[in-house]
């Protein structure tokens, strides 16, 4: 019972150190760690709102919604990363914010699309 206790209240405690990790990393490396586990939140929470969205949308909704989502990722690209000779960089915080406000556009068709009609034009 003793180690049960004991390995539950282990992993209990971890997401509480993970938080405390992000709020004062030690290094770059853990910085950069913290800032891309909330991009990949807010890339999951795109993707699933890109889905809900097409779901409602009829087959030229879904055309005009993938236009735009494939010039949305352009504009992203050219403006959050950058190629030079020595790498490939990415500016996290850019990519974060930009991937947010995707995010709230789509939800906002789909609170259209619920409350009033999906508008093609808005896509």
């Amino acid at each position: 019972m003793k180690k049960t206790a004991f390995f539950i209240m282990t992993l209990l405690s971890i997401p509480a150190f993970a938080n405390s990790a992000c709020d004062k990393p030690r290094d770059d490396f853990d910085g950069l760690y913290c800032l891309n586990k909330v991009y990949q939140e807010a890339d999951r929470e795109l993707n699933e709102n890109y889905k809900k969205l097409a779901s409602l949308l009829d087959p030229q909704g879904r055309k005009a919604l993938k236009s735009g989502q494939l010039s949305w990722i352009r504009e992203r690209n050219d403006e959050c990363s950058k190629r030079e000779a020595t790498g490939f960089f990415v500016n996290l915080n850019c990519a974060t914010s930009t991937t947010i406000g995707r995010s709230r556009f789509l939800q906002d068709r789909i609170r259209e699309c619920v409350s009033s009609g999906c508008r093609n034009s808005k896509l």
